[in-house]
């Protein structure tokens, strides 16, 4: 097959999908490696190495588009400003597209569409299970890593007070006050980045497991008065969606401990679906002037009302951290862990050389997205009801 690597677009992203170590394996496996010339350079991997490597260097990522029977990505498509045309535009029938799609996000349907009518394959790494045969292919986790970590340097660069205790000749400064909401991967990296930092860190999660994984790591979890079997899947290894009436119960729950945090860290999704807001705007108006709210959920909708996807804002004096690409600020590190996770997909759909989707394999179709110009996500469509 022939394998496209475009440079990413979106604003401020260093990542790339393959690195010269990952283009070297795909050779290895009898595929042609198109790499745009530069792709790799925000995260320090250099043309002259993917050429060692065995890449083809193209300067016009429209050429990649068309040539390439798989596009892999760490974004999904967007606008190329300078080309004036979207990436959808550029891609045709037939070929096949992996990378965060975030399907089910409102902001990214119209996208989809256009994929699916364009009779493209979407495959989307956030769709991932979490199962042990999937484990070398889940980027989620491993960019959740990278998320957990920065997003927490990322608030305690932005509020104006000290993170640890410190004693002074005119007295002591007591401890900022940390909110984790979402103790999965990047929510437990965060805990413990917060109290390396010497925080005072609390945490909510609506499955009892993620609590206790929490406080393994030194955070006090607080109540969400859900119900275990109301909060956790059938099979456990999920957070359910919950009603209207259950997702208010919850924000009254947090609405004390947020209005004393110095930092609040959203990391609560769904599985292949809309993350729930757990946050909204007269919870914001109770926070210290000057707090800082780190929303990692963007990209699936975001778990707080006035999270602006991609940009920090501040309301009701209120630091609201709405970056979509935070792994993208680990370039190095997060290149490595993803592209090599890209790099096990694609070996496990290739088994003979060629793509080869097996719709009743529970890792394909968790991830399928669109195929044969039909739109399958399960989350996506009941989404796109949602928002029509």
């Amino acid at each position: 097959m022939i394998i496209g690597i475009p440079k990413e677009i979106m604003h401020g992203e260093n990542r790339v999908s393959a690195t010269p170590e990952t283009v070297r394996k795909m050779r290895s496996d009898g595929h042609e490696v198109l790499v745009q010339i530069g792709a790799g350079d925000g995260s320090f991997f250099h043309d002259a190495d993917y050429d060692a490597a065995g890449a083809t260097l193209i300067a016009n990522p429209e050429t990649i588009f068309e040539k390439a029977d798989v596009i892999l990505k760490v974004k999904e498509p967007q606008m190329n400003h300078d080309l004036k045309k979207h990436e959808v535009d550029m891609m045709h029938a037939g070929q096949t597209l992996i990378t965060f799609i975030h399907p089910a996000s409102p902001i990214n349907h119209q996208m989809v569409r256009q994929m699916t009518e364009k009779g493209v394959t979407g495959l989307t790494l956030d769709g991932i299970p979490r199962i042990s045969r999937a484990q070398a292919m889940d980027a989620l986790s491993s960019m959740s890593t990278c998320a957990g970590y920065k997003g927490m340097i990322m608030a305690a660069d932005a509020i104006s007070k000290f993170i640890p205790m410190i004693g002074s000749a005119v007295g002591m400064i007591r401890p900022a006050t940390v909110l984790v909401i979402g103790t999965g991967v990047a929510g437990l990296r965060a805990v413990a980045t917060a109290k390396s930092l010497g925080a005072v860190v609390y945490s909510a999660d609506i499955r009892p497991e993620a609590n206790e994984q929490a406080q393994s790591l030194g955070a006090k979890p607080i109540s969400t008065g859900i119900p275990e079997d109301i909060a956790v899947s059938s099979d456990g290894k999920h957070a359910n969606k919950l009603s209207d009436k259950w997702l208010q119960v919850e924000r009254e729950n947090l609405k004390e401990m947020i209005a004393k945090a110095d930092i609040v860290y959203l990391s609560a999704l769904l599985f292949g679906k809309q993350a729930p807001i757990l946050v909204d705007e007269a919870m914001i108006k109770l926070m210290k002037p000057g707090s800082c709210i780190v929303d990692i959920s963007i990209d699936q909708g975001g778990n707080c009302a006035l999270t602006v996807p991609g940009e920090r804002v501040i309301k009701h004096g209120v630091i609201i951290e709405g970056c979509k690409n935070i792994p993208g600020m680990l370039p190095t590190s997060s290149t490595w862990m993803f592209a090599n996770n890209i790099y096990n997909l694609l070996k496990y759909l290739t088994p003979e050389g060629t793509l080869h989707l097996d719709l009743s394999d529970e890792i394909v179709s968790s991830i399928l997205v669109c195929h044969d110009k039909k739109l399958v996500h399960a989350g996506t469509i009941e989404a796109m009801s949602l928002h029509n």
